[in-house]
């Protein structure tokens, strides 16, 4: 008798002590849950033991990286109503082990393990970063930055479009008229009248990408650019899109640490996307490098993921999953903290702009330029890391759109001391963006 989706759903609710809002296909052929649902299916036992291995998050992870589970139906509301179960649950090895002194909870893991087969723990997904080092060396930062971006060009044009921009677009009201390079080339054009950049300035984008906002800014605005990365692949694309322009006389692109950065003072900064590689530990020095390297009365941007803030910051975890197969060794913070150490270094903050809605819009459109090239994406990856993306991407959409986590843009100036910042009196003049 097929009734292994049954009794997963059973076990799980008892092991959980509410309903299940999804529903279950496993292995065997059997259903169970409510009509209509998004369908969780559940390919094999492996993934019964890499939850009862890992319970929580990461063993989720593996499962869903590895195919042994996958979610048919729309991918947006099965993970919102998982959510709850998982990422809101904030559970630890202490309340696990507590839970485990509950004769209910005791019964639901001991029927789990009869179902799943309670063998040696599945190997992790070939994905899955392996830990070495300290955190946020130059070394372990470099390693990070190529798990994320070493997975191949023509994988990110798939993700990010033409555009070739990985931050979040800046979306005209209402949304989301207009195309994903519209929005993409609108927030790299607000980027450049923020720092009020004009011919004959000299700019340092910390974090370059593939040299979207490089490109721009010395076409548009006549800077001369000094773009920094540690990822070869990305130094590669940016320095042939910078020759296919013509602008190899005002952009240099390097292979290159910003802590490294020598030649300064610039008239401006920009940071986008990139200050959430840096580490909690690690960002006044971050902060300290900017401001040494820009000249008195520049402006800095820096365009950065936050998260809430936590009534004790001593709890504060890094995402599991993220950590592990996304973004190695990033770290999230508050942006009341990212004020404070910007003007710990000696900054004047004069602008803080939250755009967390344009962030999920993006997001919505990456996967689905992912899910539209899907066979492409696999062939030119692998299927797990296809699939980190898809999950990652959709799970970050619905983290922006639920005040989750955020974007906030912070101008700041290094204002000399006798106090002329250079700011306007009205400072959003760039809400606008003037069309070219």
């Amino acid at each position: 008798m097929a009734d292994a989706a049954v009794r997963l759903k059973g076990l799980l609710e008892q092991l959980l002590g509410v309903p299940l809002p999804v529903r279950i296909r496993a292995w065997d052929g059997s259903q169970a849950g409510p009509p209509g649902a998004p369908t969780l299916v559940v390919r094999n036992r492996r993934a019964v033991r890499r939850l009862l291995w890992k319970p929580g998050e990461l063993g989720l992870a593996r499962a869903w990286v590895a195919g042994d589970l996958d979610i048919e139906g729309d991918l947006y509301a099965a993970l919102d109503l998982l959510a709850g179960l998982v990422w809101e649950r904030d559970e630890d090895a202490r309340s696990t082990a507590q839970a485990l002194r509950d004769p209910e909870v005791r019964a639901a893991v001991l029927g789990l393990v009869r179902l799943g087969g309670l063998l040696l723990p599945p190997a992790p997904p070939p994905e899955e970063v392996r830990r070495h080092g300290h955190l946020h060396t130059k070394r372990t930062d470099k390693r990070a930055i190529s798990h994320h971006y070493d997975v191949g060009n023509d994988f990110y044009e798939i993700v990010l479009g033409p555009s070739m921009v990985y931050s979040c677009a800046y979306w005209p009201a209402p949304p989301p008229d207009g195309t994903l390079e519209t929005a993409q080339r609108d927030k790299l054009d607000l980027i450049c009248r923020k720092l009020d950049l004009r011919p004959g300035l000299r700019l340092l984008d910390v974090g370059c990408g593939w040299g979207s906002l490089a490109v721009h800014a010395a076409r548009e605005y006549g800077v001369s650019v000094v773009g920094v990365t540690l990822s070869q692949e990305q130094a590669a694309y940016a320095r042939k899109r910078v020759a296919d322009e013509g602008l190899t006389d005002k952009v240099e692109i390097r292979v290159q640490d910003y802590r490294d950065v020598a030649d300064g003072p610039y008239d401006a900064i920009s940071s986008i996307g990139m200050a959430e590689h840096v580490g909690a530990e690690r960002y006044l020095e971050y902060a300290d490098v900017l401001y040494r390297l820009l000249k008195p009365g520049g402006r800095l941007l820096n365009h950065q993921i936050g998260r809430r803030p936590e009534r004790d910051e001593s709890s504060y975890q890094v995402d599991e999953f993220i950590d592990a197969y996304v973004f190695p060794d990033g770290e999230l913070q508050p942006i009341g903290t990212t004020v404070t150490q910007l003007e710990r270094a000696g900054f004047e903050v004069r602008d803080v702009e939250s755009i967390r809605e344009h962030y999920a819009l993006t997001l919505r459109r990456w996967v689905a330029n992912l899910e539209a090239e899907w066979a492409r994406a696999v062939q030119l990856t692998s299927p797990g890391r296809a699939r980190v993306w898809r999950l990652y991407m959709a799970a970050c959409a619905l983290a922006f759109e639920r005040n989750r986590i955020g974007v906030n843009q912070v101008l700041a100036v290094r204002t000399p001391d006798a106090g002329d910042s250079g700011m306007p009196l009205r400072a959003r003049e760039w809400t606008e963006p003037e069309r070219r």
